[in-house]
């Protein structure tokens, strides 16, 4: 079903606003990159610009296939998301160019950059590790979201936000 269908049972189209809002607000998502079979897809701490990127830091180690396959991507997708209940949730697709940070501009980024949430086992490896910055240049977004019960499971007594 497409969304405009689903909307009837109360999912709705996120407005540009509400994207921003989202990828300011989350902490992580998962990375598609494609492959010569199945895309490859990795959960990832990430920083939002405000503005039309979405960084990530790699530890790179020896060797990284998320590095190599970034490097070879033409075009990547991050979907962030939240969910709160089954009736209240938002999810934000982004489609774009992926590019190593020049280390010219790394220091710059780095300073404004705000990634709080690492998994303890990356966190501990960046201290003795390499890492490469990314960057996601965003030429598309779109989201949805349901925050409210659907139409079928409002009473007067429940209205429509979801308890």
């Amino acid at each position: 079903m497409t969304v405009d269908e689903l909307e009837r049972y109360g999912m709705e189209r996120m407005d540009d606003e509400e994207i921003q809002q989202l990828l300011t607000t989350q902490d992580y998502g998962i990375l598609a990159l494609p492959t010569d079979g199945a895309p490859s897809m990795r959960p990832l701490s990430f920083w939002f610009d405000g503005d039309d990127n979405v960084y990530f830091l790699y530890v790179s180690g020896d060797s990284s296939k998320k590095e190599e396959l970034s490097r070879r991507a033409e075009i990547a997708r991050f979907l962030v998301y939240r969910i709160e209940t089954t009736f209240n949730w938002r999810s934000v697709l982004i489609t774009g160019r992926i590019e190593p940070v020049p280390e010219s501009e790394r220091p710059e980024i780095e300073e404004q950059a705000d990634i709080p949430w690492k998994p303890d086992v990356f966190r501990r490896a960046m201290e003795s590790e390499p890492t490469s910055l990314y960057r996601l240049k965003i030429d598309e977004q779109s989201g949805i979201k349901q925050l409210e019960l659907p139409p079928e499971l409002r009473t007067e007594e429940s209205g429509s936000k979801p308890n």
